[in-house]
């Protein structure tokens, strides 16, 4: 249903009325449940909001964060002082296609919606990967779930999907990387609320913690001509990707830089989530 409703996600589709109206009806939820229902506290979003407002032009940025619930997003951009409702500012997100373009009606919303929907398992050169890339190549934000799914348990981060890492070195201009951890959406949405079931709508009173990290800074050439290094000897069997890349990296190059970077944004969220615990109690 997804690759069906390209047209949905341009910024002219209906003069860009339909866009408008649908971000601002879901950023005045988010803003209801993340400050109205629920206390929302945000570390260092002084670095969030400057970054989605003015950074270098044509520079993209891609915000990463764990995936605690399925109210995540829009509710995490929903805190005091966010653009929340600006169309403009928005950001394009990766979206489960399973979920989020079930049938007609869900897929235009969330096309509508800046939302890229993507097939969970689909690999990293799937075809709605090549839509991200040019959302990057304008310039634009992108948020991801690296971790792939969500996981509602007090745990450490774990392994990273290949999907963000990929679209980090193919990108045109190397995009701005700011992580983020949060907790509390598990208790807004948890997963088992009523026989194994989503509540139908957000619980309330519940405190929600958003951590804002620093730029992740990535030196691609450097960490390219490592993985060339690294990878000479591989003997790991082939997933099919493409020999050689707009990068010029054969697989097995690829898959080492991807697996650094992911290794390096991981262990950055992870630090985030213990200071996290421990500041923002």
């Amino acid at each position: 249903m997804g690759r069906k409703m390209e047209w949905a996600a341009r910024a002219d589709h209906m003069k860009g009325v339909p866009r408008k109206m649908v971000i601002m009806a879901v950023g005045a939820f988010a803003k209801v449940v993340a400050n109205f229902l629920n206390t929302a506290s945000v570390h260092n979003a002084d670095t969030l909001i400057n970054l989605v407002r003015s950074r270098p032009p044509g520079v993209p940025l891609i915000s990463v964060s764990n995936h605690m619930s399925t109210l995540d997003d829009p509710v995490m951009w929903g805190f005091r002082g966010f653009p929340t409702m600006d169309a403009e500012l928005a950001r394009w997100v990766l979206a489960a296609e399973d979920i989020c373009f079930k049938n007609s009606i869900l897929s235009y919303f969330f096309r509508v919606g800046k939302c890229i929907p993507i097939t969970r398992g689909g690999g990293i050169y799937q075809e709605h990967m090549n839509e991200a890339l040019e959302r990057l190549s304008d310039g634009a934000w992108l948020h991801t779930f690296p971790e792939g799914k969500v996981s509602q348990e007090d745990a450490p981060i774990r392994r990273l999907k290949w999907g963000t890492a990929s679209l980090i070195v193919r990108a045109p201009v190397t995009p701005i990387v700011l992580p983020i951890v949060h907790r509390g959406f598990e208790e807004v949405m948890p997963e088992n609320f009523l026989f194994g079931r989503r509540p139908p709508v957000p619980l309330f009173n519940k405190r929600i913690s958003i951590v804002v990290g620093e730029p992740i800074e990535f030196d691609i050439p450097k960490m390219r001509q490592m993985a060339i290094f690294m990878s000479r000897d591989s003997l790991l069997p082939g997933m099919g990707w493409p020999s050689t890349t707009p990068c010029g990296l054969d697989e097995a190059a690829q898959r080492c830089l991807y697996s650094s970077i992911s290794d390096k944004i991981r262990t950055v969220m992870e630090s985030l989530r213990i200071f996290g615990k421990s500041v923002l109690k």
